[in-house]
């Protein structure tokens, strides 16, 4: 097959996977990283200060997760040294699974593209 584009240049596909539903995006890279954060630090304000966004941009994202699963992600949790926290339910883990299998079966699928359009 002859090359689609010019042999002296280097091209490759980039692109954002993101799952949505019928009321928007659902899950995607940086929200998965908002749900690894929880996980590892087990608090909402704290993921979102690793993040560097604010306490209302990570609720609102996380609030917009669990309104459009079949079960909420995240669960918060009262009481602690600190007043409460929040984790990732099973749901929630399923779901950061799910998208980490979907997300590699992309990046393959753009590599093997990439790989065509320099063939």
């Amino acid at each position: 097959m002859k090359a689609l584009l010019q042999p002296a240049k280097t091209y490759r596909l980039n692109g954002r996977l993101w799952l949505e539903t019928d009321e928007g995006r659902f899950l995607g890279i940086g929200r998965l990283e908002l749900l690894e954060h929880i996980v590892a630090l087990g608090s909402i304000s704290k993921a979102a200060q690793a993040m560097g966004m604010s306490y209302k941009r990570a609720w609102d994202l996380v609030s917009s997760m669990n309104a459009q699963a079949a079960a909420p992600l995240v669960a918060t949790q009262t009481g602690g040294p600190r007043g409460g926290g929040a984790v990732v339910t099973a749901a929630g883990h399923a779901a950061i699974a799910a998208f980490q299998t979907v997300q590699a079966r992309f990046q393959e699928f753009m590599t093997l593209e990439t790989q065509r359009l320099q063939a």
